[in-house]
């Protein structure tokens, strides 16, 4: 056989064999590089010191759509430390671990209001309402004593301190719309003892909830004495989308802050869009209603005439 010939035949099956080679070689490191990687992580969960069990379960987060992430971080929800248990709750959130929702709905009765309030977040980026009446009634002060939590942590929302330690380190951190002035940000990270963060973040948090009683709730709260706050509610009830709210914050447009106006402006034109397109769907309905009636009576009034 011509060396040219041979050279044809040989060396792509030398390639190909070398790739194959490759490929082996790296799955064969990747898996031992994971391995390696997974005997760390547990043996940071595994240690006798919080600190080390904390940092190994934030990262959990990083993993998404893995269930031995989400069973070791299901498993941390039971740590015998409260910032494990929190840092568990938010991992699972964030890793966007659907089927955790029972484990996290076990959470919301733990007694530290931190892992109740990493637990409500979590649930709440999986789309599960059972977070929103944790929101309402830590905002408001009204959660049951039999919940499982203790009666002076409830107390913490008027607690300007300990609300602040709670309210950004735990998950829940004021993460605010488009439209927030950044007046408000300014406002917040001047004043981070006094509870601000905490309550926005609730009242953001609080937007989506379809209760009626959280509408009521966000137009109190868009009244509030702390300018920051009635910008958050004004937000919250844009976002929410009721247009039966509208005349509960039409006071604000005389508000003494410029902000507030702005964003009271701002709402009230959106929920007009809103009411304005819900009226003239429901007359698109009632009309094709009365198409349907009228096709309905033709034929019988037809038929009578006839018979006559």
């Amino acid at each position: 056989m011509p060396k040219t010939l041979n050279n044809t035949w040989t060396m792509p099956a030398a390639r190909r064999a070398l790739l194959v080679l490759t490929f082996l070689t790296a799955a064969c490191y990747a898996q031992t590089a994971t391995n390696s990687s997974w005997a760390v992580l547990e043996a940071g969960l595994g240690q006798k010191n919080s600190t080390q069990r904390l940092g190994a379960i934030r990262v959990l987060g990083l993993i998404p759509d893995d269930p031995h992430a989400v069973e070791l971080a299901e498993a941390a929800l039971k740590d015998k430390n409260s910032s494990v248990r929190a840092a568990a709750a938010t991992s699972l959130g964030q890793m966007n671990a659907t089927g955790a929702n029972a484990s996290l709905k076990e959470a919301l009765h733990d007694k530290n209001l931190s892992v109740v309030m990493a637990a409500a977040h979590a649930l709440r980026l999986l789309n599960d309402p059972a977070c929103y009446d944790v929101y309402y009634e830590v905002y408001t002060g009204e959660r049951k004593n039999n919940s499982g939590m203790i009666a002076q942590e409830m107390q913490i929302i008027h607690n300007p301190k300990q609300l602040a330690q709670m309210g950004l380190g735990e998950g829940i951190g004021y993460v605010p719309f488009a439209g927030i002035p950044w007046g408000a940000m300014q406002t917040i990270m001047k004043d981070r003892k006094s509870g601000t963060a905490a309550r926005a973040a609730l009242i953001a948090a609080l937007a989506t909830d379809p209760e009626r009683r959280t509408g009521k709730l966000l137009v109190i709260t868009s009244q509030n004495k702390n300018w920051v706050l009635r910008v958050a509610a004004l937000e919250g009830i844009a976002k929410r989308g009721d247009s039966a709210l509208l005349q509960g914050i039409e006071p604000r447009l005389s508000d003494s802050r410029r902000e507030v106006r702005f964003a009271a402006a701002a709402t009230i034109i959106h929920l007009d869009d809103v009411a304005k397109a819900q009226s003239g769907t429901s007359t698109k309905i009632a009309q094709a209603m009365l198409r349907v009636s009228s096709a309905e009576i033709q034929p019988t009034t037809t038929a009578t005439e006839a018979t006559k």
